[in-house]
């Protein structure tokens, strides 16, 4: 004779009101005892109520958003005894050793017609194999979470974030217990499929599932103009979306008090003009920018593929993005340190008319440690420049303006530069960071600093 069980949440410490957020099994599912039912999250921790008893589910008192605490329904529970164990199970040790084996089929009349439901198995029962789940949605926001299984063992925190980051989660290990998978399980696996060769389509790693572009004929909106991309442009876009999603960017922005520079720099061009070489306030920074690598060598650096070592640069070589007809290119100069900062304008000057007329050499296009972006003869304040892998940061200025900038008593005209640094957030952090932009400021607010 078949008994209706009321299966209810048991003791789960000082906890109270917890939310419902995920039903595991549905009405008509024959469960075993420890399976999972309900999972309730408080602020601090994720729980699933077990089943206290094996049978068929025959009416479920919760929803989701409830919010229940010990005591509370989860469900009614018909037990019969043909969902009895009909001997005693065999010992711990024995179950483990057979865990991947199918279980024996239930007796005819425990027959079940509906599909299993996607209850994450409890430690003490054994796990049916993967092949027999057939497919199917979450029963929670499945047009959310279509492209993950619903068999994962992970909370809808975790599944949002593996959503937000294009993480099959069917691929990720859980460390936790039952196997669930935690966000450092999740952190892991980008970790390890970025440090993965590119695919052929462009994609940061094979694990991802990253959504394709739609197609849109915007002829249905008006009148169009298709324009061919330069070869330039499609290369670098390549490498600007490689960079962009493989390497963690952080921007930090200050602000450099360039007055002395400007009016030495203009004195300066003043002297050499009959030379033909005109010093810009690119080629101080370039100068000023070798002496903050020395100072903060992680700066000067690579990260090996697999991110287990930094490569520190005993060579300084920095880059500059010319702007041609074409696109950007990145001409680099070529041990800076060794030379003054009239010979580095001079060499700037020659790079970037090559640039402009297409006549670099793939040579004088490599060897960077570090680059700098320079939009002070455009415009702007701060931008985010992207990183030039396998550098591990970039400098860019902006357009430089007259302030007034308080002294102490009163306020005085200033010259002011903006600065924008991006840096990889694997190598560098916040700290290094703000010390490396406050150095180059304070050396670009006094020129003698840079002969020192």
């Amino acid at each position: 004779m078949a008994n209706l069980i009321e299966v209810k949440v048991p003791d789960i410490g000082d906890f109270t009101d917890i939310p419902v957020i995920e039903i595991l099994v549905k009405v008509g599912d024959t469960i075993k005892k420890e399976d999972s039912l309900v999972s309730l999250e408080s602020d601090k921790a994720t729980m699933e109520v077990p089943a206290s008893h094996s049978g068929v589910v025959k009416e479920i008192k919760v929803k989701l958003g409830d919010k229940v605490s010990m005591g509370a329904v989860v469900l009614l529970l018909e037990e019969s005894a043909g969902a009895m164990p009909s001997a005693e199970p065999p010992p711990k040790a024995a179950q483990a050793e057979t865990k991947p084996a199918a279980p024996p089929p239930p007796p005819p009349t425990q027959t079940r017609t509906q599909t299993p439901a996607p209850a994450y198995v409890g430690e003490a029962s054994a796990p049916r194999p993967a092949s027999t789940l057939p497919p199917q949605p979450s029963p929670l926001k499945a047009t959310n979470e279509s492209i993950i299984p619903a068999h994962v063992h992970a909370s809808p925190s975790i599944r949002k974030l593996a959503r937000e980051f294009g993480v099959d989660l069917g691929k990720v290990k859980g460390s936790a217990l039952k196997g669930r998978i935690t966000e450092d399980d999740v952190k892991g696996f980008v970790k390890t499929e970025l440090a993965k060769p590119s695919s052929s389509t462009g994609g940061a790693g094979g694990g991802f599932a990253m959504p394709q572009m739609p197609i849109i004929d915007f002829t249905k909106f008006g009148e169009i103009e298709t324009r061919a991309l330069s070869r330039i442009k499609k290369l670098s876009g390549n490498n600007l979306h490689r960079n962009w999603v493989t390497i963690p960017h952080v921007t930090q922005q200050d602000e450099a008090d360039i007055t002395e520079v400007e009016t030495f720099r203009v004195k300066t061009n003043e002297e050499i003009a009959k030379s033909g070489v005109k010093v810009t306030m690119l080629a101080f920074l370039i100068k000023a920018s070798v002496a903050a690598l020395k100072k903060y060598p992680e700066f000067n650096a690579s990260l090996e593929p697999g991110g287990e070592n930094l490569i520190l640069k005993k060579y300084f070589n920095v880059g500059f993005a010319a702007d041609t007809p074409n696109g950007l290119v990145v001409p680099v100069i070529k041990n800076a340190d060794q030379k003054s900062i009239i010979d580095i304008a001079k060499e700037m000057s020659e790079l970037a008319a090559k640039a402009r007329e297409g006549k670099l050499s793939p040579t004088e296009m490599q060897g960077g440690c570090f680059s700098i972006s320079s939009l002070g003869g455009i415009g702007g304040t701060f931008f985010t420049p992207i990183i030039n892998a396998p550098e591990v940061a970039i400098l860019g200025v902006s357009k430089s303006s007259m302030k007034p900038i308080w002294n102490g008593k009163e306020f005085v005209p200033r010259m002011i530069l903006p600065m924008s640094l991006s840096y990889d957030h694997r190598v560098v952090d916040g700290a290094a960071g703000a010390r490396f932009t406050t150095y180059l400021a304070s050396l670009m607010s006094d020129i003698r600093k840079l002969v020192l």
